[in-house]
């Protein structure tokens, strides 16, 4: 069995720390688990390990954020990954900042990174990771919120939270989709 987990982000060091960058902090910490390496291939920085028997693939696209489906949309044809097989761990304003949840489907809810992914990928049948990064922030600021560092509290918490979704992503690949909501979608 293949899996293809993508981490969403931005590149280059100015977005290395923000909330937008939060689906590349929970791939790289899953990578460095396995003590696994990226290397830069088309689209993305890629990583491949075994886990119980599965191989893993891990994409963080090189395509920025609102390109991103370019970048699934290559992995998945070339390493031939069924839509389900594939998880995408993307930020999200609309959960408070502390949970995760897995969804089988759904819709984009105004993330761009999400739409590229609908438009280039033939819709919302794709499991997701929505990690919550709550919405503190003042009307029509909401760019600056995505792209801004989390706060001192936030940062203390992060490691913990991150090693949760690595855990939500193990449990997915090993066990089932349903398993994994009902154990992780609290």
């Amino acid at each position: 069995m293949k899996y293809l987990i993508v981490g969403l982000g931005n590149i280059g060091q100015e977005y290395a720390d923000t909330r937008h960058n939060i689906g590349f902090m929970v791939a790289d910490e899953l990578v460095k688990e396995f003590g696994a390496n990226y290397s830069t291939l088309k689209y993305a920085f890629y990583s491949e390990f075994k886990y119980k028997g599965r191989t893993l693939h891990v994409i963080k696209p090189t395509t920025y954020m609102n390109l991103s489906g370019k970048a699934v949309n290559f992995w998945i044809h070339e390493l031939k990954i069924p839509l389900q097989n594939t998880l995408v761990i993307v930020d999200d304003l609309a959960i408070p900042f502390g949970s995760i949840r897995i969804k089988p489907k759904g819709s984009a809810a105004g993330h761009n990174g999400l739409k590229s992914i609908e438009a280039l990928c033939g819709g919302q049948q794709y499991p997701r990771l929505r990690f919550g990064i709550g919405d503190d922030y003042p009307k029509g600021r909401q760019i600056d919120y995505v792209l801004g560092a989390f706060d001192k509290t936030e940062q203390m918490e992060l490691p913990g939270l991150i090693k949760h979704s690595t855990e939500a992503i193990k449990s997915f690949v090993s066990t089932s989709l349903e398993l994994t909501m009902t154990n992780f979608n609290k």
